[in-house]
């Protein structure tokens, strides 16, 4: 019997349906081994020899996969193939004293029975290169962190962290918000008419309008921003009554368009976030439970490269199902652009891209399956034909002394090729075109032909400052500038969010005070590891260890010794971050300080040795609103007054008698109203809820409901006016009473497959 080993329990069972019984497959639940939390686990003074030791909750794992190996014939590692998994792989090794003998390495791209018996009969030795290279991004994280974190705990506060990556990815999210603050709107006016064959007020058999907008005058072309106010907007219009208009020229041009390449796991970030609303991370969990279920192949790739045997199966289902006139001649391939690129993998595509529909697939789960369908869409689009374009740019001249030119423009599809499958998205502020965006048909005009306008008038805008990221534009950032790699971009985003240095609103980055003055401080005494190219600089250095360019000590050793003497030289001459209030301590009479703590700002004493705080004033004038708001309420345990107290998630209530009660509740927004479903139940009688408002978790609506849900599960979409109104309501609500509520399925595969076996490659 051989023993397989994997990193997840997922991977295992698909893994174990392929390869029959002579196999025995298991997990290793990821790294086995890793550096100490405790301490730094690097000597620093030598060669950077890492120490690694395994985790309490891996020791049960270890135990039994050595046993495991004991009996077993031949190890097989059948880790992921990049970087991460090949560090996985090099671990078990160590940990589990596997042979050489009797240990074999084997990779493949997508977990499909005919990779897997092919990957089994060409097993590989483990590649060193890889390893070092994940080892030395490792231990570089180390050094960072274990360096910058406690220098920030001891000049801003205890808890904050810095990261290699994280800090970069964060001073983006700063600088644009900081570019945001500076912004001066300008105002700007466009002339816009509409326009209709023939000339104004004569009678024509099909009378066509369509919109133009002015783009010249006195035969010199008008900037954007050309017209600055209201009053020249109006003084071009006057100087336009009673014009007439011909048909200045008209020009007709073909366009060929051609589709996106496959995707990369930034690319596939970027598009989820766009069309699906996905987190980085979100993306990540779900393509990975695909990947491992068999459906995708491995989805932590920066190539746009597809095999010979999918560009055969999507040449045939393109034929199949849209027409030999989809069909390319020969395969479209694309050269990955992405800076640093290194993995020699394939795109992120369909295992088998005869299968369009992911329910058929058994995939029941609604976010794998929308994830499952944006995959197979772009790898089909990317081989269809190009889409070709008739653009076509009408000028219009006035008959005035200064012979304005009015120009409109127009787009129709004369082949729809990769259109009808597949546009990709596109972001906030973003030039050019995006998906669905082909402009109107115009009417068909010739040369020195009369229209007549219909309507011309001033529009008035503002120039807007750069958009806030959202999490397609940010890895997008990263991407481009070289930060990072597949493997980092959604746990990047996740850190700084997670240690609060920015939070999302509406899907956009906005930066935290904390987070915008922990970038400040890192700007100015750590240029160089918040510095984008050398940041860059560095991974590119780890592709030369992954390619066996360049070793793995010598990237450490030159980043370690300017930055262990910069260290060094700031602890010394940093002080520490203090911020002077007005408000005086009711203790002491001096000006209390500004501090940070978990909850954000509030305000100590002066004196490290007394312990009084206060809030900030804001935050005492929302305590005293709310408290006022919530004067009425009792503690649900004990029946003494509540206190407004503040919490991880915003303000809550507190029994007054804290710590020996600890009785607390919601703020509600009440309507006024009680519960009419509780008032009728004799049990909730003496003791009904009242109807409130909440929010759905998904899009954030709001509804209203009873305070007591779960006991109580009515419910109603509209804010109760009146009393008549709720009890409609609850009259409608009882003739339609909520369905009992399905069990959810488990975890794993099975949150994506209906029952069933995974499909063959």
């Amino acid at each position: 019997m051989d023993l397989v080993i994997v990193e997840s329990p997922t991977k295992a069972k698909t893994i174990g349906k392929f390869i029959g019984r002579n196999f025995t497959v298991e997990s290793s639940y990821g790294h086995i081994r890793d550096l100490p939390k405790s301490k730094l686990g690097i000597d620093v003074a030598g060669e950077f020899a890492p120490q690694y030791v395994i985790p309490a909750k891996a020791k049960p794992v270890v135990a039994n996969l050595k046993k495991l190996a004991r009996k077993a014939k031949k190890v097989i590692l059948a880790t992921d193939e990049d970087r991460e998994g090949e560090a996985i792989a090099w671990h078990l090794v160590a940990a589990l004293d596997l042979p050489e003998a009797k240990t074999e390495r084997i990779a493949f791209h997508e977990i499909t029975e005919s990779a897997i018996r092919s990957a089994l009969e060409r097993p590989r030795a483990l590649d060193t290169a890889l390893v070092d290279a994940q080892q030395a991004r490792r231990i570089l994280d180390r050094l960072v962190g274990y360096g910058l974190s406690p220098f920030l705990w001891r000049k801003v506060r205890y808890g904050l962290s810095a990261g290699r990556v994280q800090s970069v990815a964060l001073r983006l999210v700063v600088e644009r918000e900081r570019a945001i603050q500076r912004f001066e709107t300008q105002e700007y006016w466009s002339i816009e008419g509409t326009f209709a064959t023939g000339r104004a007020g004569a009678k024509t058999k099909a009378k066509a309008s369509f919109p133009a907008a002015l783009v010249s005058v006195n035969g010199k072309s008008l900037g954007k921003m050309d017209v600055k106010t209201g009053e020249e907007a109006r003084s071009i219009i006057e100087g336009l009554q009673g014009a007439r208009y011909r048909v200045a020229s008209v020009a007709t041009k073909e366009v060929r368009r051609n589709p996106s390449a496959p995707f990369t796991t930034s690319t596939l970030q970027q598009e989820a976030a766009r069309k699906l609303g996905f987190s980085a991370k979100q993306t990540m969990v779900v393509a990975q439970k695909l990947y491992e279920s068999g459906f995708i192949t491995y989805m932590r790739t920066d190539s746009v490269h597809l095999a010979e045997a999918a560009l055969a199966s999507a040449r045939e289902v393109i034929g199949r199902e849209f027409g030999a006139a989809y069909q390319l001649d020969a395969p479209r391939r694309y050269a990955t652009k992405t800076k640093g690129a290194q993995e020699a993998h394939e795109a992120v595509r369909p295992t088998d891209l005869r299968a369009a529909d992911a329910r058929a697939l058994g995939i029941a789960d609604r976010g794998a399956a929308r994830l499952y369908g944006l995959i197979w869409q772009r790898t089909i689009a990317s081989q269809m034909r190009e889409a070709l374009l008739e653009q076509t740019a009408i000028d219009l001249e006035a008959d005035t002394p200064r012979k304005e030119v009015f120009r409109a423009n127009g787009q129709v599809v004369k082949f729809d090729g990769f259109i009808r499958v597949y546009a990709e998205g596109r972001d906030e502020g973003a030039n050019g075109s995006g998906a669905g965006e082909i402009e109107g048909v115009l009417p068909k005009l010739a040369e020195g032909e009369p229209v007549g306008a219909e309507e011309i008038s001033p529009v008035q805008h503002f120039t807007e400052p750069p958009p806030r990221y959202t999490d397609a534009t940010l890895v997008k950032a990263l991407e481009t500038e070289g930060i990072g790699r597949p493997s980092t971009y959604a746990p990047t985003l996740s850190t700084i969010q997670d240690r609060g240095y920015v939070e999302k609103i509406e899907k956009k980055y906005h930066p935290t005070e904390i987070g915008a003055l922990v970038t400040d401080l890192l700007v100015e005494n750590f240029p160089d590891i918040v510095d984008l190219k050398f940041t860059s600089h560095i991974e590119e250095e780890l592709d030369e260890v992954a390619e066996g360019k360049m070793k793995w000590t010598d990237v450490c050793r030159e980043f370690y010794g300017p930055f262990k003497k910069e260290l060094d030289e700031k602890e010394a001459s940093v002080e520490k971050q203090v911020e002077i209030s007005t408000t005086p301590c009711p203790h002491c009479g001096k000006p209390m300080i500004i501090k940070f703590g978990r909850m954000g700002k509030f305000l100590a004493c002066p004196d490290p040795a007394v312990k009084v705080t206060l809030p900030m004033p804001e935050e005492a004038e929302k305590i005293r609103e709310l408290g006022e708001k919530t004067k009425d309420e009792r503690c649900p345990l004990c029946g003494s007054r509540m206190k407004v107290r503040r919490g991880r998630f915003g303000f809550f209530l507190g029994c007054e008698n804290y710590p020996s009660c600890k009785g607390v509740a919601k703020i509600w927004d009440k309507t006024g109203f009680k519960c009419p479903a509780c008032a009728e139940s004799a049990a909730r009688h003496e003791n009904p809820g009242d109807i409130v408002m909440k929010k759905s978790r998904g899009r954030g609506r709001p509804f209203y409901a009873c305070t007591r849900y779960p006991d109580c599960e009515f419910v109603m979409n509209k804010k109760p006016e009146s009393a008549a109104e709720l009890a409609e309501a609850f009259e409608k609500w009882k003739a339609n009473p909520p369905k009992a509520k399905r069990a959810r399925p488990g975890g794993g595969a099975a949150e994506i497959r209906k029952a069933g076996t995974p499909r063959n490659g």
